[in-house]
């Protein structure tokens, strides 16, 4: 059976009864496009880099790269999260990925032509990252419209197995796999993925635009979102607390290859064994995402997190135990499976209850707040680790997460439940 179109107004829309057990062929065509996206997405991370290093050697240049596909998350994302709630969330999603396809296709010409240079990488790398940070603020906003809220928790897992399997399983070795048959054909084969992500989306039908009620400037529309987020208690707590969980586990991954890699290091391991060990925290990831709804449901939400905060400590907490890869493999496991736990139960909460007109704003404030704490926690791992050593920053950032579940007696489930019906009678 068909489903019905989504004609989105100001209001939060609500599948008919008879189709609240099902996620919907519109959910079924964002996955589609969602695990393409994510698929090309996956490829270009690792060219990028192996196209890098065929034309400079500096470590300091290749290092700018990545800053220059991720540093647009910091500059544009509260406005990425005003452009979701001004325009239509699919058409946003459309234009991100032509826009890709367009860099790519530019990239590809220079690269023909023999012009390429780090400085085009650099540009490239720019504005891909600035699409995709409209991209998925637009992604992330667009599910309560097209799913009822009480399959979020299943619509978020399985959108984070797809993207989880295309990014860190499939992406990586396809990359070295197209880089070995040309750096043209490495960035031609993402742009096609590209193209072929925008059909599905064509085929979502409906209308996924907010209505609004008079004019304001983009800057009004930020400071409103950002509002709404520091006046909710509910959602001002989690973003502090999933900040305080990046700044560790960052704290903990920016200085582990030291302690891994090398025959000087603490675990001595070759650099193919610790990217295979570095795989377990993909692969924890996910079979939890596909798990994610099931602990919620026997858990509850609240210990749900709990659960997840444990599963961190053990991630950053067990090297500082023992330099055995096999149980330190097993904490990153578990550790994989616990972040997905939380982003599943999290960001289908915050779906719940965020207006729709709010909703792109309040994911971008949000990611601002969690995700801005990564380079100071990679920072500080760098200070400990220097002063004190590389078992001190594990145990103290095991410390650390295990200190946010004590935060969570101001996170429960009556909190949650409460917000929710707050929400419904907005």
């Amino acid at each position: 059976m068909e489903e019905a179109p989504f004609v989105m107004n100001s209001t939060r829309a609500h599948a008919s009864p008879t189709r609240r057990s099902s996620l919907g062929a519109s959910y079924g065509k964002l996955w589609v496009s969602s695990s393409l996206s994510n698929l090309a997405d996956g490829i270009v991370r690792i060219a990028l880099p192996l196209m890098a290093v065929q034309v400079t050697r500096s470590p300091a240049l290749i290092a700018g790269l990545t800053i220059a596909l991720t540093i647009p998350w910091l500059l544009f994302a509260l406005h990425a999260g005003a452009m979701a709630d001004r325009l239509d969330r699919r058409k946003v999603m459309l234009t991100a990925n032509a826009a890709r396809v367009a860099l790519l296709a530019g990239l590809v010409l220079l690269v023909v032509l023999g012009t390429g240079s780090i400085w085009a990488l650099y540009a490239v790398a720019f504005c891909l990252g600035t699409a995709e940070t409209i991209y998925d603020t637009a992604a992330q906003s667009i599910l309560p419209q097209i799913v009822h809220r009480d399959r979020l928790s299943r619509a978020n897992g399985r959108l984070y197995a797809a993207e989880l399997t295309a990014n860190e399983f499939i992406g990586p070795p396809l990359a070295g796999l197209l880089m070995a048959a040309g750096v043209a054909v490495a960035f031609t084969a993402p742009a096609i993925m590209w193209i072929l992500a925008v059909a599905p989306l064509l085929l979502v039908r409906g209308s996924f635009r907010i209505d609004r009620e008079g004019g304001t400037s983009l800057r009004a529309d930020i400071a409103e979102g950002l509002r709404f987020l520091w006046r909710h208690r509910l959602l001002r707590t989690l973003a502090v607390m999933v900040g305080v969980f990046n700044f560790a586990t960052n704290a903990v991954l920016a200085v582990f290859v030291l302690y891994a890699v090398g025959p000087e290091s603490a675990m001595r391991l070759p650099e193919p064994a610790f990217g295979l060990l570095l795989t377990a925290i993909a692969a924890g990831s996910l079979c939890g995402s596909l798990a994610a709804e099931r602990i919620e449901r026997l858990l509850g939400r609240a210990r749900s997190l709990v659960t997840a905060f444990a599963c961190g400590a053990l991630l950053v907490g067990v090297p500082a135990a023992t330099t055995h890869p096999l149980p330190t493999g097993a904490g990153f496991f578990i550790g994989g499976a616990g972040i997905v736990l939380w982003n599943v139960v999290t960001v289908s909460l915050r779906q719940r209850i965020t207006p729709d007109r709010l909703l792109g704003r309040l994911n971008s404030g949000y990611r601002l707040v969690a995700w801005g704490t990564r380079p100071l926690g990679a920072a500080a791992g760098g200070l400990l680790a220097s002063v004190f050593g590389l078992r001190a920053v594990f145990a103290t950032m095991a410390v650390l997460i295990l200190l946010l579940i004590a935060g969570m007696r101001t996170v429960t489930d009556d909190d949650m439940d409460t917000a929710e019906r707050e929400a419904g009678h907005a």
